[in-house]
């Protein structure tokens, strides 16, 4: 949680300093300066999900300082849903190649997650003693 969180509060810090560095990370070619036309709303959607992404981060962060696990279950069916949509984008002509990876991280995370939790659930490494509360 902490790692997902960490990148997407700089993913984020860089969307909102450097947006065209951010559309080239995701597979989008950046529209040359001056070369955006009237109506191009692109910077602001951009800026947008920037700040989105680096609040997100920080919720991140803290929600894993703080162990706090329905916040890591609640993670896990929405960043399925956010692979099926970004990855449905890409298969649709919505969105270019390069953004499929994006949809591909938010599914690998929902999955670790998920393992992650139920590992710990059935008594994996570090987990507590539900009655005792005192490590397994």
């Amino acid at each position: 949680m902490a790692v997902f969180g960490v990148l997407a509060a700089a993913l984020g810090v860089v969307g909102l300093i450097a947006p065209d560095a951010l559309l080239t990370v995701m597979g989008f070619d950046p529209v040359p300066k001056g070369g955006r036309a009237d109506g191009d709303h692109t910077l602001v959607f951009l800026t947008a999900s920037s700040m989105a992404a680096l609040n997100m981060g920080v919720y991140y962060v803290l929600a894993a300082l703080a162990d706090w696990k329905p916040f890591f279950r609640w993670t896990v069916p929405f960043r399925l849903l956010t692979c099926a949509v970004f990855t449905l984008a890409v298969l649709t002509g919505r969105a270019p190649a390069g953004f499929l990876g994006v949809g591909l991280w938010e599914g690998l995370g929902a999955v670790v997650t998920g393992a992650a939790l139920r590992y710990e659930k059935r008594g994996g490494a570090g987990s507590r003693n539900q009655a005792s509360g005192t490590p397994a």
